[in-house]
């Protein structure tokens, strides 16, 4: 009995086992199912060259920043959103205030935020301070989304992402760079 019990542990174990790779080659096939030049005209990338520098710059993935570019304003630098956030990154004036008064950006007005090479900058560093800050892309990304305080107040009561749109926000900017990094590999770094 306590032989057959063991045998049928290993067993649902190794059906475990290949489950997870079986979900893990799914995820990989869906992911580069589709060719990269298909990809390309699905997810367009635009400023490659701002995004490359800042990634550099602040050392910090390429495709992460066209991902959040594109889910922000699918790469347009006139954006504004219902909340007041402006341009490819969708920065907050506030927020911009705050950059630049840290990187010594006296002369900074709101409609400098729809200077596209300004906007990356800003939005890539506050990203950045956000990842060194949370020291998990999720974090990062929810905070990016629903805000500092939102997010300390969920980690502090031990409590996962509330809000539904914030979580799809992850997801999606998550899978977006994926394919970003699929579709233009080094170009972004």
């Amino acid at each position: 009995m306590l032989r057959r019990l063991s045998q049928r542990k290993a067993l649902l174990g190794l059906y475990a086992l290949v489950a997870v790779i079986g979900v893990s080659v799914f995820a990989a096939y869906v992911i580069t199912e589709e060719p990269a030049w298909y990809l390309r005209v699905k997810y367009p990338l635009h400023y490659e060259h701002i995004i490359s520098n800042h990634s550099k710059n602040y050392e910090i993935d390429g495709a992460l920043i066209a991902a959040v570019v594109y889910r922000e304003s699918s790469f347009d630098p006139k954006a504004i959103s219902p909340s007041g956030a402006v341009g490819l990154m969708q920065v907050l004036p506030s927020t911009a205030y705050g950059i630049a008064s840290l990187t010594g950006g006296a002369k900074f007005e709101e409609d400098d935020l729809y200077d596209p090479e300004l906007n990356i900058r800003y939005g890539t560093f506050y990203l950045k301070r956000l990842l060194d800050y949370y020291g998990e892309l999720r974090w990062a990304l929810a905070a990016y989304n629903a805000g500092q305080a939102v997010v300390d107040g969920w980690i502090k009561v031990g409590s996962e992402i509330i809000y539904p749109e914030t979580r799809d926000y992850v997801k999606d900017v998550i899978r977006i760079r994926d394919l970003y990094r699929v579709s233009y590999g080094e170009r972004l770094n």
